[in-house]
């Protein structure tokens, strides 16, 4: 699959299939959709769904998908696979498929999950899915993940953690701002005494590199703590096989 991304979730397995599995609480946390709906489908059959994403205030880019889960395995891991298209011009991307993989560890679960898409548009549309789309896809993915982690670890809903890291973004952007003013106020600066003029410059420097580098906050979802590249070799689960075949 064209993108990876695991998390390390210290939850119960039961729980963490819970929070993926059914819809209303899937699109709570993640960041790629802004609803998530089943359709009617027969006994037996995978199930279908519609899903929904608001990119601007007046333009929401839906789709639909089918989806099957293996919930017992015998060595205990669970999967599930989707096949999914959206038909609506603007948006980039066409069809695509993908798993996620509930692998459990001594303490906890290995969330993973391998997906790819193929772009519309044509060279234009490979172009921009290649430098835009794509990595963005990804970051969304492993920031999602890891705001369900602090849900399922810390009892941080999404709602709050999105506002956690509104907050935290906002504070580093205005520390940014204000070191780059200060810094730019040279003959200001040069008024000052000598250690003041030593002093501030270097102060204004390390709130400006915590500002840029420092870690998140641990109550903050961040991409950077999942896995974005697969410890081994992977391949996709059977049940994709199955699912594509039956599409």
């Amino acid at each position: 699959m064209g993108l990876y991304i695991e998390a390390h979730i210290r939850a119960e397995l039961d729980e963490l299939w819970a929070r993926t599995q059914d819809p209303a609480r899937h699109q709570r946390w993640d960041l790629r959709f802004t609803e998530i709906a089943y359709l009617p489908c027969a006994a037996g059959e995978p199930q279908r769904f519609r899903y929904a994403t608001r990119v601007l205030p007046f333009l929401t880019i839906a789709g639909t998908g089918v989806s099957a889960g293996e919930k017992e395995r015998p060595d205990g891991t669970r999967t599930s696979a989707l096949r999914f298209a959206s038909p609506h011009p603007l948006s980039l991307l066409a069809e695509g498929s993908g798993y996620w993989r509930y692998i459990p560890v001594a303490d906890g679960v290995r969330f993973l999950t391998g997906y790819d898409y193929r772009p519309r548009w044509g060279a234009f549309g490979a172009l921009a899915d290649r430098l835009v789309l794509r990595p963005l896809m990804g970051w969304a993915t492993a920031w999602s993940f890891d705001r369900l982690r602090l849900w399922l670890e810390r009892g941080i809903t999404p709602e709050r953690a999105r506002r956690n890291w509104l907050a935290e973004l906002t504070a580093r952007a205005l520390t940014i701002a204000g070191c780059a003013a200060g810094l730019g106020r040279g003959p200001v600066l040069g008024a000052l005494s000598p250690t003041c003029a030593f002093l501030v410059p270097l102060l204004l420097v390390v709130a400006l590199s915590l500002a840029l580098f420092a870690a998140p906050l641990a109550t903050t979802p961040a991409a950077r703590r999942c896995l974005r590249t697969p410890p081994a070799r992977v391949t996709a689960p059977r049940i994709l096989h199955a699912l594509e075949k039956q599409s």
